[in-house]
């Protein structure tokens, strides 16, 4: 039978999980039937919105939107500081849970994975069938509500389970792409942030459909190798498998606190570039590629937030390190002053190991390999020379500005 992948996504995990701890303290009134937020200084009213309940949603308060705005548009709003300790305790719960229905799964962020239903399908009359008896089991279990996206494509099973929220079972099949997917606007295509979003408005590109059938060269011409992707995205073109045994937790990272706060994408780019060249440096030394990378903001309030994405190849290089980095600032920067950047890489793996690469880019290898060469250059120069002796012109004279840790 054909490939069964489920995106399963906690609604509103934050907020959800830290409703009911209070319910279990003994301190109503539940937080999911009340406009509220997970954010930050209650007092101060400083940061940003990590999670909201759907009574909040209505105000048009939106995740990741400054605190002070959403008090603007609901000023009897509630609003509990961010535990996680206690979301971690909860991830890993649900986590095991769903072992226990699969082991084949991937865990990609705190509240969600994506499970291959392939081996299990049997089980069941249909895969909805399945999806909603393991939905209707953690409500049950846990008292919390999911999504579940089903697909026979990675990325169709995540866009599926951002379709009407909460407690639902959406299918994205391959062949419902044009009627479910490309009548949406491009913003809600996985991977699609406001930055791109712009670019593609300019393109007079505004929906998924524009998007699919635009010419990929144009799209590169403007987004690089990101326009490909999302062209590809669009398309419901993605053969990646759910890694269903990753390696050891591992994390090669850097972070930057900034002598002055960046104001600017311009200042915080940067900053961005100098923590990619350290990054890929330490993965390469150690012999170390990346299937996974993270980004973390600390804005001048000292709140922290972060976004993570995945890749389909395992990565060392500058270039895809700088460039995801910047796509993923873009999409969750509240244009708030900046205080520290970071980026992390995870899921490493030993460098030249086989990997399977797209079906849909032959100059993949070609490419990646002079990339790979290129950069092994420039660490010889440096490596002889000193770290000083290649600089980018974006960096130049700027080597106090930042400190690492």
């Amino acid at each position: 039978m054909d490939s069964i992948v489920f995106h399963i996504d906690v609604n509103s995990a934050y907020l959800s999980w830290t409703a009911l701890k209070r319910l279990s303290d003994g301190t109503p009134p539940d937080l999911r039937l009340i406009p509220s937020i997970i954010g930050g200084d209650m007092e101060k009213r400083h940061g940003v919105v990590l999670a909201k309940s759907d009574p909040a949603r209505k105000y048009g308060i939106k995740t990741g939107e400054p605190v002070v705005s959403a008090f603007r548009k609901c000023p009897s709003l509630v609003m509990v500081p961010p535990d996680h300790d206690l979301y971690a305790n909860c991830s890993g719960e649900l986590m095991t849970y769903l072992s226990d229905f699969c082991p084949d799964m991937e865990q990609v962020s705190v509240d969600e994975c994506y499970m291959d239903f392939t081996p299990i399908a049997h089980q069941y009359k249909t895969p909805v069938s399945g999806a909603d008896h393991i939905r209707e089991q953690i409500l049950k279990t846990f008292g919390f509500t999911v999504n579940i996206g089903v697909s026979d494509r990675r990325v169709l099973a995540k866009m599926a389970s951002d379709f009407q929220k909460p407690n639902l079972t959406h299918t994205l099949f391959s062949t419902e792409i044009e009627k479910k997917m490309w009548p949406l606007p491009v913003s809600s295509l996985y991977m699609c942030g406001n930055s791109s979003v712009e670019t593609l408005r300019k393109l007079g590109i505004l929906t998924i459909k524009d998007l699919a059938l635009a010419d990929p060269g144009i799209l590169e011409a403007h987004l690089k190798s990101h326009g490909r992707l999302l062209w590809q995205y669009a398309n419901g073109i993605d053969d990646s498998p759910v890694i269903t045994h990753p390696v050891k937790a591992k994390c090669i990272g850097n972070s930057i606190t900034l002598s002055r706060d960046a104001l600017t994408a311009g200042q915080a780019k940067t900053a961005l570039l100098s923590l990619s060249e350290s990054v890929a440096s330490r993965l390469r030394a150690a012999r170390q590629q990346a299937l996974s990378e993270s980004i973390e903001i600390k804005y001048a309030d000292f709140q922290t937030v972060s976004h993570q994405t995945t890749f389909s190849v395992p990565v060392d290089s500058d270039r895809t390190i700088y460039e995801t980095a910047c796509r993923l600032f873009d999409e969750i920067w509240s244009q708030a002053p900046i205080r520290l950047l970071g980026i992390h890489t995870t899921r490493l793996c030993q460098a030249g190991e086989p990997v399977q690469l797209s079906l849909f880019d032959p100059e993949q290898p070609r490419r990646l390999e002079k990339q790979h060469k290129l950069d092994e250059a420039i660490d010889a120069i440096r490596k002889r020379y000193g770290k000083d002796a290649v600089v980018r012109g974006s960096l130049l004279g700027r080597g106090e500005e930042f400190k690492k840790h």
